[in-house]
């Protein structure tokens, strides 16, 4: 057997306005003060592949109509519901109320993976930290739980878009399973 790599033009793709009104898996993400506009484009680009419900893009995370993140979004930026706040805790809060499991992803004392999720864990609102010193403790001290990536050689983070990728996949599959 052969594999023949698609056309552009033959790969069937929703225009953006149909995705608008789709149905999304029940998983938010707060971006709190991510600084790389790169980051935050290709983060937009996962949660497009994802579909998920909103991406809500804190502190002084870069909008998703920055010049800097349509480079890297290549157009997710107009298939992705988002919006921009200045307070992740006030997020966090509403999103509590209602009735979001929150998770931060970050390396704690007690951390959960994907597969230790059940359907009480669900909606959930990831919470994706800073570049440099990860998620704030106030938002910490909002979150159910923590989600770690396990880490087997010298460092110990990945990119944040890298690591929302990984989670943000694990936490589909595991919502298809679950459902």
């Amino acid at each position: 057997m052969t594999l023949r790599k698609l056309s552009t033009s033959e790969i069937a793709r929703p225009e953006p306005a149909e995705l608008v009104g789709a149905s999304r898996h029940p998983i938010v993400v707060v971006v709190e003060n991510v600084r790389s506009a790169y980051n935050v484009g290709s983060i937009l680009r996962t949660a497009d592949a994802l579909m998920v419900r909103h991406v809500y893009l804190t502190g002084f995370t870069p909008p998703g109509d920055h010049r800097g993140v349509h480079k890297s979004a290549l157009g997710a930026q107009d298939t992705v519901p988002w919006s921009h706040a200045r307070d992740s805790v006030a997020i966090l809060d509403a999103l509590r109320r209602d009735g979001y499991c929150v998770a931060a992803a970050e390396i704690t004392d007690s951390p959960s993976t994907a597969q230790d999720l059940d359907p009480g864990h669900f909606p959930l609102a990831l919470v994706l930290g800073n570049e440099i010193e990860g998620v704030s403790e106030s938002a910490l001290e909002r979150c159910h739980l923590a989600l770690e990536l396990p880490q087997f050689g010298a460092k110990h983070s990945l990119n944040v878009a890298v690591a929302f990728g990984v989670i943000g996949y694990d936490l589909v599959r595991r919502w298809h399973h679950l459902n």
